[in-house]
């Protein structure tokens, strides 16, 4: 797998793998709020754009998942709020719900964790997910990170229901 910084033109590719995987995002959007949204070619275009810039500016750091014999984006993560002070980083992470199960995502999701810790001498890396993505629960404890707590009914979704959230985290 390549993974790599979002540009210019990479839209429809990151739409495709959007598309793919929207029924599954959409399962949790207390925690993925822009999932709800609809999908277009255009608004994936300006996601990589504002990426891009954002990853210079050293804001956000999106990164692509993109396999290296079809060069087909299988999914997005990032490096999400960055704390320099201390220095810490969010990481999240989806891809494509075809290819969920193969151990790209844990794969992905290690590696950018890892990238903070060697590129940017991160001391903690922690993930927000919800209590009933199990999916990401797996990614989480597969790449070694820690359950801290879950917060109690922390987010309302769409429906109005209460949703439980797990911090899980990583240090260095």
């Amino acid at each position: 797998m390549i993974i790599r910084c979002p540009r210019h033109g990479d839209g429809p590719g990151v739409f495709d793998a959007t598309f793919d995987a929207l029924a599954d995002l959409r399962r949790f959007p207390a925690s993925l709020p822009w999932a709800l949204e609809t999908p277009s070619i255009d608004t994936s275009e300006s996601f990589c754009v504002a990426g891009s810039a954002n990853f210079h500016a050293r804001k956000d750091f999106p990164f692509l998942f993109i396999d290296k014999t079809s060069r087909m984006v299988v999914g997005c993560g990032g490096l999400h709020r960055p704390r320099w002070t201390v220095p810490a980083f969010e990481l999240g992470f989806w891809g494509r719900s075809s290819l969920v199960g193969r151990g790209l995502f844990s794969e992905a999701a290690d590696a950018l964790a890892n990238y903070a810790f060697y590129n940017f001498d991160a001391k903690r890396v922690d993930a927000i997910c919800d209590d009933l993505n199990a999916r990401s629960i797996r990614v989480c404890e597969r790449i070694g990170m820690q359950l801290e707590g879950v917060l109690r009914q922390e987010r309302r979704a769409p429906d109005g229901s209460l949703r439980n959230t797990r911090i899980y985290s990583k240090l260095a």
